[in-house]
């Protein structure tokens, strides 16, 4: 019984691991974007 809460723990870390890996995906390809407009409005300008 004590196994199964903690293989039960573990997964609602991993999930929240899985979705903390996926917000910082998000802001760092925002980052990318960003820096990259960035980039082609200074070279335009």
């Amino acid at each position: 019984m004590k196994l199964f809460k903690k293989e039960k723990v573990a997964k609602k870390q991993y999930d929240k691991g899985q979705i903390f890996i996926k917000i910082m995906a998000a802001i760092l390809a925002l980052l990318m974007v960003v820096g990259t407009v960035g980039t082609l409005v200074y070279a335009l300008i």
